[in-house]
């Protein structure tokens, strides 16, 4: 198959870069021509346990030879297995199962609204999020993303949401009114930028939300299941929400969401909500095989200590280069933002000497390898962006 022919059978919603990949192992991937790639991308921080883990073949073998999809018509025991570990794990008590970071978000936001509409008699039903967020590209979660990139030519969006100020507990004051069901947040905006949420901002929002009965929902999409070198990133700063959303990482490659609840935001009734693949078995062997390996404690701190010797490669290099303006993240989820505007080059560049990266907001460059990486692949990536980045004169 060649490049021409998905041009011409298939939908043009992405600009893709010029490589076929045909195979991939541990951090590593090989295009169509054999040449080897360091995989820093990670299909968007979705193969926590790299390209064709034992683990996550092994799961999916082994269960399509048993029982592939069913319904949720049925009881599905790898299905009460895997909401069993996410539930033990963290504040959660019941799961839905879905199939992606944005259905999860979809998820959420219905909750939400049920949660408001019920309790308050059919008046709270605004849900208020963070400029600059990303939640989805489904309606409404494409509403809760406020960024206006994302909402061109898809107007009129849904009614009842508000975007404040990341990190501004006063602009968040500002817009809870008597319609307010709930704020949505990302504890580190992904798309966004890789802007972390700071402790002390978190914790002013679980206070107002205590004081004004609206639920917290934390989208852990992007930083959940050890990204950050804790299991979900809410755990470092000790704020625990009502909801919480993943996806991503948790099917090592295969497609699945998840929304978590706790008791008071634990609402939906049958027929409330639904999906006809979600937490189907072979999704779900998939999930607690990764859950398996991910959720070790020796696993998580690999994750943290890779993640600082992975930044302080960057500090380092921001020394010697002055087109890095700031290093920033948590655990393998790190941006570098450039003194620049428009840095796509240097993505292009690192491509064609064997290092797969990507932008985002035109400066920022986005790293979010497998949590199996090591620090001498860490040590070799970094090592080929910084030639890129003194032959471009850098």
């Amino acid at each position: 198959m060649t490049i021409s022919e998905d041009k011409k059978y298939v939908m043009n919603t992405y600009s893709r870069f010029p490589i076929t990949l045909v195979q991939g192992k541990g951090i590593k991937v090989w295009d169509e021509n054999g040449k080897e790639y360091l995989d820093f991308v990670a299909g968007i921080a979705v193969n926590a346990l790299g390209h064709s883990h034992p683990a996550v073949v092994e799961s999916v073998k082994s269960q399509v030879d048993k029982l592939i999809h069913i319904s949720n018509l049925y009881w599905n025991s790898n299905q009460i297995q895997l909401a069993k570990m996410i539930c033990e794990k963290s504040f959660g008590k019941s799961a839905f199962f879905c199939n992606s970071g944005a259905e999860a978000n979809e998820a959420a936001i219905k909750l939400a609204r049920k949660y408001g509409n019920t309790k308050y008699n059919g008046r709270r039903y605004k849900i208020i999020t963070a400029k600059n967020s990303f939640h989805g590209r489904t309606y409404g979660a494409l509403t809760a993303t406020a960024q206006p990139k994302y909402h061109k030519n898809f107007e009129p969006l849904l009614e009842g949401f508000e975007s404040v100020e990341y990190n501004d507990i006063n602009s968040l004051k500002s817009a809870i009114d008597e319609n307010t069901c709930a704020v949505m947040l990302e504890v580190i905006q992904g798309e966004g930028g890789i802007n972390e949420a700071k402790d002390e901002y978190l914790q002013q929002v679980r206070k107002l939300c205590d004081e004004n009965d609206l639920l917290l929902i934390f989208d852990e999409v992007q930083t959940g299941i050890g990204r950050t070198g804790k299991l979900f990133a809410y755990e470092h700063s000790g704020v625990v929400p009502d909801v919480m959303t993943l996806a991503k990482a948790l099917g090592g490659g295969f497609p699945i969401g998840v929304l978590v609840v706790n008791e008071k935001a634990d609402v939906f009734t049958p027929g409330d909500h639904g999906s006809t693949f979600g937490g189907n078995p072979l999704a779900c062997a998939v999930g607690m095989a990764v859950m398996r390996n991910v959720a070790q404690e020796s696993f998580l701190n690999t994750v943290k200590e890779n993640g600082e010797f992975f930044k302080n490669q960057l500090l380092a290099m921001k020394e010697k280069h002055s087109i890095i303006d700031k290093v920033k993240g948590k655990g393998l989820m790190i941006g570098v933002k450039l003194d620049i505007e428009e840095g796509s080059d240097i993505v292009k560049k690192a491509m064609e000497k064997g290092l797969l990266i990507n932008l985002l907001s035109h400066n920022v460059l986005r790293f979010v390898p497998p949590l199996i990486i090591t620090k001498d692949e860490i040590a070799k990536g970094m090592n080929i962006l910084e030639e890129v980045f003194v032959e471009m004169g850098y």
